[in-house]
């Protein structure tokens, strides 16, 4: 058990210590791939409990589909700070590993396992920082701390976090700032701040034709010709030119098909999809909008499909976000970066729902073979989340 005795002065209250390094390693050697929860969420609720936090259990969705999702709060009173996560993570993949990616194994100074730094790692910090803070303040937050578990988000995301916020909000217990521990730094701990991301769009469109021999086209109508203007006119130019937190946004083509074995026919349909990673001065609505307008300039039958996986995104930077930043600097002497690149990730759903930031490990190993982390890494994000909740939940007087 990753618990132990506190050491406590005079006349204040004992109350458990957590080594995050042996509760990150409790997580990972839960096999908890998506969906499955291999125990995870147990190993934390068995944690948290001690400390005080009244936990529960949120499930939704029936048979495969069904998520564990792991609800924990402290304290009932603002300013109510949470902290989000996954304890789901990819399949180990076909690469070779040095060690059974499920055994914790600690070798030359580094935890080595899937999850290690996506995101199981920051849960274990996150769960040692609040204990820290805890028994600092007698056992109570100077507000509310909390925990939103998902098991849910390397998956489809469709009853996790999105299902748990809609909970929340009708018990009236959103959060005042949610951080989400996701592995946004680049070089070194530190360094990065997320303060937003992109939206993301899938398309596909279909164009119908009507097939024929080759060598008499004027028969027959050939689709390719039209999916290619089309395509030329969602790229010809920009969507934007980027604004002062977000890049360019930008549509990719992803494939290409006809599926025609034959040299010589016409084919009576084409297809081909898109992605578009798109910034704050798009939304999905008006994006679709803006496809079926070149779309239709291009003229002849087609359909479009699109699915939006998530709106862009902003917290604009301001006094929540400089206690953040201001508590990562004093533990590693870097002012981060802030930043909203990359792909998506649930706190798109958060941003709903209120003001929210990520900030984890670093990510050069996320989905890799080997992922691992520093074990000197894990004890200093620990520092900076109680850095942290002392920074958002000062004590009386403070």
């Amino acid at each position: 058990m990753p618990a132990a005795p506190a050491t406590a002065g005079p006349g204040a209250p004992s109350a458990p210590a957590l080594d995050p390094v042996s509760l990150a390693q409790a997580l990972i050697r839960c096999a908890s791939v998506t969906p499955a929860d291999a125990g995870a969420q147990s190993v934390l609720r068995a944690v948290l409990e001690p400390l005080g936090f009244a936990c529960t259990d949120l499930p939704f969705g029936e048979g495969e589909a069904r998520i564990e999702n792991l609800y924990a709060r402290i304290g009932s009173g603002a300013p109510h700070f949470c902290f989000a996560g996954h304890t789901d993570v990819v399949p180990p993949g076909n690469a070779p590993w040095a060690d059974d990616p499920f055994a914790a194994t600690i070798r030359d100074g580094r935890l080595f396992g899937r999850g290690a730094c996506d995101m199981k790692g920051a849960i274990a910090c996150f769960a040692a920082a609040a204990a820290r803070h805890l028994a600092a303040r007698g056992g109570r937050p100077a507000g509310s701390i909390s925990l939103l578990i998902t098991g849910d988000e390397e998956g489809p995301a469709v009853n996790g976090t999105v299902r748990m916020l809609d909970w929340l909000a009708a018990r009236g217990e959103i959060p005042d700032f949610c951080l989400v521990g996701e592995p946004t730094n680049v070089d070194r701990l530190g360094d990065m701040v997320k303060i937003g991301r992109r939206g993301s769009m899938n398309g596909s469109i279909t164009v119908h034709g009507t097939q024929g021999h080759v060598a008499y086209p004027h028969l027959a109508d050939n689709p390719v010709l039209r999916l290619v203007r089309m395509l030329e006119a969602l790229t010809a130019e920009p969507l934007d030119q980027g604004t002062n937190w977000f890049q360019p946004s930008s549509l990719q083509p992803t494939t290409f098909d006809v599926g025609n074995p034959a040299t010589n026919v016409i084919p009576a349909r084409a297809a081909a999809r898109f992605n578009i990673r798109f910034n704050d001065r798009h939304t999905g609505e008006s994006l679709t909008r803006w496809v079926r307008e070149r779309l239709d300039a291009a003229g002849g039958r087609y359909t479009l499909d699109v699915e939006v996986s998530g709106e862009a995104f902003l917290t604009r930077p301001g006094a929540d976000v400089e206690r953040l930043s201001a508590a990562i600097e004093a533990v590693t002497g870097i002012k981060p970066r802030l930043d909203t690149g990359g792909g998506t990730s649930d706190a798109r759903f958060i941003a709903r729902h209120c003001p929210v930031a990520e900030f984890g490990l670093v990510g050069r190993t996320m989905h890799k073979a080997d992922e691992n982390v520093p074990v000197a890494d894990l004890v200093a994000l620990t520092d900076i989340y109680a850095a942290v909740l002392d920074a958002f939940l000062p004590a009386s007087g403070a």
